[in-house]
């Protein structure tokens, strides 16, 4: 008996150091497409032949169609855009350094320390954005659907919108019966045609076949891996998972770059863009008096 519970012991513990090594090298990389939709017309668009709005929406897609990359592990992810898949013009290269301003950066979760990094450039100056993982009310549905070869559950949730989610922006209504207007975010001067609401819905798939919280962008929080999301105009959809991939990925936070706030980093950025709308508001004027 004596021999017996001490052979039990044995392999308890030996079943302990197992978990905790494959615990330790777990590890998962999964790619995502993300799609946002435009619509030209609700920007003054007709008033544009068609010739323009192809052109325009041309030069956005490098900022709204992207393809990203989540390593994870139990615990921590980082989530970043494939740059060996960008086609030409991606990256709002055609909008200069404000569409990189508005494109993130690379972003690392950690779930066990509840933590959120996001590595940003804003006009040649490297910034750290630090803040606590936000965590959505996630309700889980029933309803299901097959993306690849995992079985995925619906769940849907309410999500404030930051006040610089280029994705969300929409011209703002002038009517007086809106029923928007008082659910929308206030916009800086040179914003002034556009607005944000405040909140949208989202909607996530997620398979517990691949048992870890994590998820593209800003989500997570599920149990199980987050496959697609839909909010408001955009889609995130996952094309292809490697599980335990031969060539393993350092998941570590990034180091670089002044630490701000999500809050002190869109103040600063409304700062610049006031900066930038008085300097070439004040040459327009100028030109004008001449």
């Amino acid at each position: 008996m004596n021999y017996l519970t001490k052979a039990y012991q044995i392999a308890f513990v030996l079943l302990l150091v197992c978990s905790a090594a494959y615990a330790q090298n777990f590890q998962g990389k999964a790619y995502y497409f993300s799609k946002t939709s435009m619509d030209m017309d609700g920007w003054g668009g007709g008033k544009m032949s068609e010739e323009q709005k192809k052109k325009i929406a041309d030069r956005m897609r490098g900022m709204f169609e992207k393809t990203y990359i989540l390593s994870f592990n139990l615990e921590a992810s980082t989530y970043k855009e494939d740059e060996a898949l960008e086609f030409p013009g991606a990256g709002g290269r055609g909008f200069g350094m404000w569409g990189n301003s508005f494109s993130a950066g690379m972003q690392y979760k950690n779930i066990k320390s509840q933590q959120f990094l996001q590595d940003q450039e804003f006009f040649g100056k490297q910034f750290l954005i630090s803040d606590s993982l936000v965590k959505l009310d996630w309700k889980l549905g029933t309803e299901t659907k097959q993306i690849g070869q995992y079985l995925c559950m619906k769940a849907t949730a309410l999500k404030k919108v930051d006040e610089f989610d280029w994705r969300s922006m929409r011209k703002k209504s002038r009517s007086k019966d809106s029923a928007v207007k008082s659910d929308s975010t206030k916009t800086t001067k040179i914003l002034e045609d556009i607005e944000i609401p405040k909140e949208i819905v989202v909607t996530a798939w997620y398979s517990p076949q691949i048992p870890v919280s994590h998820g593209p962008g800003d989500f997570w929080g599920l149990p199980g891996l987050v496959l697609e999301v839909n909010t408001d105009k955009t889609t995130i959809l996952c094309s292809k998972i490697i599980m335990n991939p031969q060539d393993k990925e350092v998941i570590e936070a990034p180091k670089k770059g002044t630490v701000v706030s999500r809050q002190e980093y869109n103040s600063i950025v409304k700062k610049k863009m006031e900066e930038m709308r008085s300097m070439y508001g004040g040459r327009r004027g100028n030109k004008r008096r001449k």
